[in-house]
């Protein structure tokens, strides 16, 4: 499959090719015939990634903060190489698509493969969409009109908000694809509209669909024009679909309003507003939300969940319905709407022209009849060398996952440690290809059996979400191969049953080595301390202190069923760490935990673990998400032989009463180029793990019980 990424580092628009994405439970698997460029939001997007550094700063002030946040707790060069990272990752453009259902997933109800549908995937020729973001277009509709309904979907919630009655006096600032749109909507309504642009081409399309004009480029003055339009009464609503960063189509929505008149922003503006202007007509003003309820809920949207009709009226999709029952019924036309027309492989050129010609419209791009067969192929060759096989115990790896922290850190340490890969494996097979070709992967594939079933291929690393982990570790072991897998190892005690029983039946073949990324233990200001700890035979005290920060209630990692929680999911690091530099087992755990504070009562990330050890050693970990940004983040401090030992951010090591100089690094160093190199040396090597199994399985059990302690 093809599809159109934006790098945002480097503004780079490009044409990539990418396995193809398979059908999962609750989606659609659609080819694509046609797809809309959103004038405004993409041309918004390409003129960010082709501006410099200090532009992309200046446009999101809050990202800077957050960015100086980091440099305090973390230093500056880590920092800088998550900026970069984060720059460098590939965007795929577009929200408006029109295709043919190829496959139904599982647990789709009022599909058929074979249908025609729009929906909200991207600029690719095989997308895959939720159930809940797809509508079925009308015999009537055609599809490039079809094209259009997630857009003209925007402009639909806004006139929601606003709650028009015939007859009443409404006005359009921004006639862009959407406020055209949303002319005509309104004019369906019955409602008088005035149209407000500074381009006399998209003023004339406004007329040809029933609107009045205001040219402020022409001299006209646009609240003088809405006065004169409401026959001297004043507007009853403003719909800015607009895209800005001047506050004044606010402020003149707000003059020209009649009292306790609306005012809705769909698009862009500054939002620096004039106390008075409100306050005097107690005027209200709303920002709308996209196509509507149920955007950015993830149940709704990606777990399919609906909301019922009874209470909620107009959902995304049902508004994706209406559009096209406007469209069915003639009274939405978008066919004048069309300005330029592009193939697939002409996507390029398609976007040069939005970015040159600002007068440009609706650019509808127009997909080859493919043959399905050639659409979904799973696995691409990516160029890399074919991987060496002079040493049959030499790991050559396979990877399934690349998310943020795998593509960011996890994969570039391997990368580092010399490691030989052979395949990547993403859900989508985007980020598989652009993550490949950077780190020398011979091939991207969307389907897992294309690295556990190649026998070229030895060793695995795992890095998908945690309800995953246990799955497809025990998978891998099956298969024979060597398994890295991300913290944490597993979210219940039954998985880890199974690959506790997993592993010890293939390692009577002497087979495969399990390793789980507890990398802060390979640290080299961990491994000093180790160094200083094990020559005490005296019980020590552990306090270590985590400024984790919060994370959102409904971000998967809080949810118990995929991410298992912030104990299971991250506090198992520091359970590993205790247990290392004790190097005893533990024989007592427990958690406090604090309540609330947010809507969803969480209280897991605001904690204190006690762990007793077998050796007599206490350990206290607070894990904290109520704390500053600008302490560190982690911190441990260790109490033996009269003595303190104090690491900070795993940059600085210092001892008090202890025989040793301060060590401080130029950047942080979490130990993970270490822990690539110790699990691949291991397998070279023919040693055992570098992280005992039974450890693994200790501190796996230890989690869960303290999660489940906690909830």
């Amino acid at each position: 499959m093809k599809q159109i990424l934006q790098n945002m580092g480097n503004g780079q628009t490009s044409l990539v090719e990418a396995p193809a994405p398979r059908a999962l439970p609750g989606t659609l698997l659609i080819r694509t015939t046609h797809s809309l460029i959103s004038a405004g939001t993409e041309r918004m997007l390409v003129d960010f990634g082709k501006a410099s550094m200090i532009d992309k700063a200046r446009q999101q002030p809050e990202k800077v903060k957050m960015v100086l946040d980091k440099v305090k707790t973390e230093g500056l060069m880590t920092t800088i190489d998550a900026v970069r990272s984060k720059l460098d990752q590939p965007l795929p453009l577009g929200y408006c698509n029109v295709g043919v259902v190829l496959e139904v997933g599982a647990g789709v109800s009022g599909f058929a493969v074979g249908d025609r549908v729009a929906s909200n995937g991207p600029h690719a020729d095989l997308v895959r969409v939720p159930k809940n973001l797809c509508a079925t277009v009308p015999v009537e509709v055609d599809s490039e009109a079809a094209a259009f309904t997630v857009l003209a979907s925007i402009g639909l919630q806004g006139i929601r908000l606003v709650q028009p009655t015939l007859g009443e006096y409404v006005v359009v600032t921004g006639l862009g694809l959407i406020g055209l749109a949303t002319v005509q909507l309104l004019r369906a309504h019955g409602c008088q509209v005035l149209g407000i642009d500074f381009d006399e081409s998209k003023l004339a399309l406004a007329r040809k669909f029933g609107a009045q004009t205001c040219n402020p480029a022409a001299g006209e003055d646009p609240v003088s024009v809405a006065t004169a339009f409401s026959q001297g009464r004043g507007i009853d609503a403003v719909v800015i679909t607009a895209s800005t960063k001047s506050s004044e189509p606010v402020s003149q929505a707000a003059q020209m309003c009649r009292k306790r008149g609306r005012i809705v922003l769909v698009g862009v503006t500054g939002l620096e507003l004039n106390r008075s202007e409100f306050y005097e007509k107690e005027l209200s003003f709303q920002v709308s939300c996209s196509y509507g309820p149920g955007r950015y809920d993830a149940a709704y949207e990606q777990g399919g969940q609906d909301y019922p009709l009874g209470f909620v009226r107009w959902t995304e999709q049902r508004n994706f319905e209406a559009v096209l029952a406007m469209m069915q019924s003639g009274r939405l036309d978008v066919a004048p709407l069309i300005s330029h027309r592009y193939g697939l492989e002409q996507a390029v050129d398609a976007y040069r022209v939005l970015t040159d010609d600002r007068s440009a419209l609706g650019i509808v791009l127009q997909y080859p009849d493919t043959p399905e067969a050639t659409l979904r192929v799973g696995k691409v060759a990516l160029g890399a060398a074919p991987a060496p096989q002079a040493d049959p115990k030499s790991p050559v790896l396979g990877v399934i996952g690349a998310g943020n922290y795998a593509s960011r850190v996890l994969l570039p340490a391997f990368a580092r440690a010399g490691a030989v890969f052979d395949t990547i494996v993403t859900s989508a097979g985007v980020s598989g290809v652009h993550h490949g070709k950077k780190l020398g992967f011979r091939s991207a594939a969307t389907d897992r059996s294309s690295v556990l079933q190649a026998s070229d291929i030895n060793t695995v690393i795992i890095a998908t979400r945690h309800d995953t982990h246990a799955r497809f570790s025990v998978e891998a072991l099956r298969a024979g191969k060597h398994v890295f897998v991300e913290k944490p190892l597993a979210l219940t005690h039954s998985e880890i049953d199974d690959i506790e029983r997993t592993y010890r039946e293939m390692r009577t073949a002497g087979a495969p080595l399990l390793m789980v990324g507890f990398n802060r233990r390979f640290s080299p200001l961990v491994q000093r301390v180790k160094q200083l700890l094990d020559v005490v035979h005296v019980p020590k005290v552990f306090i270590y202190t985590v400024s984790a920060g919060a994370i959102p209630a409904d971000h998967w990692t809080q949810d118990m069923a995929v991410g298992g929680g912030r104990i299971i999911g991250e506090a198992c690091h520091f359970v590993d760490l205790l247990r290392y530099l004790t190097g005893a087992k533990v024989v007592d755990a427990s958690i406090r935990t604090i309540g609330g504070g947010d809507a969803a009562g969480i209280k897991s990330d605001k904690a204190v673990i006690n762990l007793t050890f077998e050796d007599g050693s206490l350990g206290t970990i607070h894990y904290l998400a109520n704390g500053g940004k600008a302490f560190p983040k982690e911190r441990l401090e260790v109490f033996a032989n009269d003595g303190v030992l104090q690491l900070d951010n795993y940059r600085s090591l210092q001892g008090f009463d202890w025989p040793m100089r301060r060590v401080k690094l130029w950047k942080q160093d979490k130990g993970q180029d270490a822990c690539a190199m110790a699990f691949l040396d291991a397998i070279k090597q023919g040693k055992p793990a570098p992280i005992p199994f039974e450890e693994l399985i200790e501190v796996a059990r230890l989690s869960v019980e303290l999660a489940t302690q906690a909830s």
